[in-house]
């Protein structure tokens, strides 16, 4: 299939997406307002907006041919568009926007024992980490990275081991209405360090390789006057500044969380007639 109408057939689909999305939203919206704001829709189509650009814009093109924008494609994909949309709380919208005729089944196979097994398994923070952690090492090393280049067929499968497991990692972080962990919150925050630390040890060995370490990207025509090994260097900073700082913005964000929580309880402890007075009165 050409190139441009790989780009178009994506995104149909993730037009098509938007739509069932923002056709559950807008049910949602009626009845529970508070929790599906306008927010949770922009948070959702933006996340669809990253997809669109990492992988049906010219971006799609330069990576063939220079590291550093392959690597923006990555961080696009695994580090932006899977919080954006956990953030709309996509289960629900994406369920009631289906129509009905295919509505009912998938929730009868999310019901069943097999589908509660299954999600389980998947959703598990253990599995999400794991799985994460695989595809980014696997993926990286020279073989199955110089495939993916040479292949469009294994590109794609790239992309898409990148995403989910992508999107499993960020699940419990994010933890978007209906969804619910079996580990504390406050292990979220050494879940997202250990992360930076196998992203950070990977973006030092492309920052500071004395070689190239995809020999591919010497061989191919260049996009631009920058060599091979300092494209190499830029895309082990690509990764290792906006993937570190994406880390640990989660990271703070809920320390900050559990701070405000343990504080509320405190308080709750401290003064409970107040505090019961309070939610009656609300």
């Amino acid at each position: 299939m050409p190139h441009g109408a790989e780009a178009w057939s994506m995104l149909a689909a993730l037009l098509v997406t938007g739509a069932i999305y923002a056709r559950g939203w807008r049910i949602l919206a009626r009845r529970t307002p508070l929790r599906f704001g306008e927010g949770r829709l922009a948070a959702f189509l933006g996340g669809l907006g990253v997809i669109a650009f990492a992988l049906a814009s010219p971006l799609d093109a330069l990576a063939g041919r220079r590291l550093s924008a392959h690597m923006t494609q990555h961080q696009l994909l695994m580090m932006l568009a899977p919080p954006l949309l956990w953030l709309g709380a996509p289960v629900a919208p994406m369920l009631l926007g289906l129509p009905r005729a295919l509505r009912r089944p998938v929730a009868a196979g999310l019901a069943s024992r097999v589908g509660r097994t299954t999600a389980d398994v998947i959703a598990h923070p253990a599995f999400g980490w794991i799985s994460f952690a695989v595809a980014f090492w696997a993926w990286h090393t020279p073989r199955l990275y110089e495939l993916a280049l040479r292949s469009h067929a294994w590109h794609h499968l790239e992309h898409a081991c990148f995403f989910a497991t992508a999107m499993l990692f960020w699940r419990p972080v994010i933890l978007a209405w209906p969804a619910r962990s079996p580990w504390p919150r406050w292990t979220m925050i050494p879940y997202l360090l250990l992360a930076d630390l196998q992203n950070t040890v990977l973006a030092a060995i492309l920052t500071f390789a004395d070689r190239v370490i995809y020999p591919v990207y010497a061989t191919i025509p260049r996009a631009g006057a920058i060599a091979a090994h300092d494209d190499q260097s830029v895309a082990g900073v690509i990764m290792w500044v906006p993937g570190s700082l994406v880390f640990l913005f989660a990271a703070v964000w809920l320390a900050m969380e559990s701070m405000n929580a343990r504080g509320g309880a405190q308080v709750a402890s401290l003064c409970p007639g107040e505090t019961s007075t309070g939610r009656a009165a609300s």
